[in-house]
């Protein structure tokens, strides 16, 4: 471990997730602590306009709830904390949309469930739909969809959310907001010899021992799902802080390179971790075959796949499954997820995107397989 941490990571970050939790957003389960939230909002709309990409992970719904509710304590019950959740999701989204609208910037609402992450064809499109936002400048809010399943509430919580929205839209870095300045090496409340962390590699085993319990009746999460959090944005190469969500001007101050909070640092590189995701960790459903010319494109010059270039499909996949790129002689040159079903591709076959709408009743990616979703394995 370091004493300084590397200014650069969060200087340099394009893109950024950022995850507040539910002690912040509801100020300890008061109700929605509008002027906070109007102070984040206040500093990603500042972001948008440097030309960054963020998307806010917000907590919040289900306490929310609970205030509008006159519950003074946290529902056991399923069906319960499903009704908090549909009630205090009402008044989430309105202030975050009121904040940011106040800062010139739009918003857009996007629940999700573990199991959107799970399926490739629902993760497919939740990424698109998720970089469309940010290239059109909209602050995309997330949150779980509480009110529709049972196992994200009983067993969830948004910093794993936000560790994964990270690894969907390819972060560049993890900001968890909380009610603690950071990690340290104790629990401070109990032990006075604790020692501030200020930067750490993420996926340490060492930070696990440190990580408390929860600390808050409000929300599930604590100190040991944010390491955990870091540790899996880690593996597609975005680098974590985990700073106090009231330090005046917090994101940025961040992006400026001032040491806030613990910064737990991603041991492997963005593209590197793409590389080893796709070329390592998932299971071809199909392939196709492309010809000469497409060849030169996608193994020499690093394009997309487009179908033009395709001459044949074989095997049964879905949009979002991983297939092969195969060359004229049948050597797969490189793997990538499909952004069209073996069915569709068989009808785009050879075909320009000017006939797509013609061919599938609609018009989709111009891409086969986009080079940002494609690696070469020759």
């Amino acid at each position: 471990m370091q004493d300084k941490p590397g200014s650069t990571v969060l200087r340099n970050a394009r893109r950024i997730v950022v995850k507040v939790g539910s002690s912040l957003v509801t100020n300890e389960g008061r109700g929605l602590d509008a002027t906070a939230i109007g102070q984040w909002c206040e500093q990603l709309a500042a972001l948008v306009k440097d030309g960054r990409e963020v998307i806010m992970v917000s907590s919040g719904a289900i306490a929310e709830g609970m205030k509008r509710l006159n519950w003074g304590s946290r529902p056991k019950a399923i069906h319960e904390l499903q009704a908090a959740a549909a009630v205090g999701q009402m008044g989430l989204v309105q202030v975050y949309e009121t904040k940011l609208r106040e800062n010139g910037i739009g918003s857009a609402q996007v629940l999700l469930t573990h199991a959107d992450l799970a399926d490739r064809e629902r993760y497919i499109n939740a990424r698109s739909t998720l970089l469309a936002l940010l290239q059109l400048g909209v602050v995309p809010v997330i949150n779980e969809n509480d009110t529709v399943v049972n196992d994200e509430i009983k067993f969830g919580d948004n910093d794993t959310l936000g560790a994964l929205v990270a690894n969907l839209v390819e972060a560049d870095a993890l900001v968890i907001l909380t009610d603690q300045k950071g990690l340290y090496t104790a629990d401070p409340r109990k032990d006075p010899t604790a020692q501030f962390v200020h930067e750490a590699k993420a996926g340490d085993p060492a930070l696990e021992a440190m990580a408390g319990g929860a600390g808050s009746s409000i929300g599930k999460g604590g100190m040991i799902t944010k390491i955990l959090a870091a540790k899996r944005a880690a593996g597609s190469g975005a680098s974590t802080v985990i700073a106090w969500g009231r330090e005046p001007q917090a994101l940025i101050r961040l992006v400026q390179g001032e040491p806030i909070g613990t910064l737990l640092v991603a041991q492997t590189q963005k593209l590197q971790a793409r590389k080893q995701w796709m070329a390592d960790h998932l299971q071809m459903r199909g392939s196709v075959t492309v010809d000469a010319g497409a060849v030169v494109k996608v193994q020499g010059e690093g394009k997309s796949l487009l179908p033009i270039g395709m001459t044949a499909v074989q095997g049964e996949f879905s949009r979002g499954d991983v297939i092969a790129i195969r060359s004229p002689e049948g050597t797969e040159i490189a793997r990538g997820l499909a952004n069209y079903s073996s069915a569709e591709a068989r009808l785009i076959c050879r075909k320009a995107s000017t006939e797509f709408e013609r061919l599938l009743g609609y018009t989709g990616e111009p891409e086969m397989v986009h080079r940002t979703n494609l690696v070469l394995t020759r």
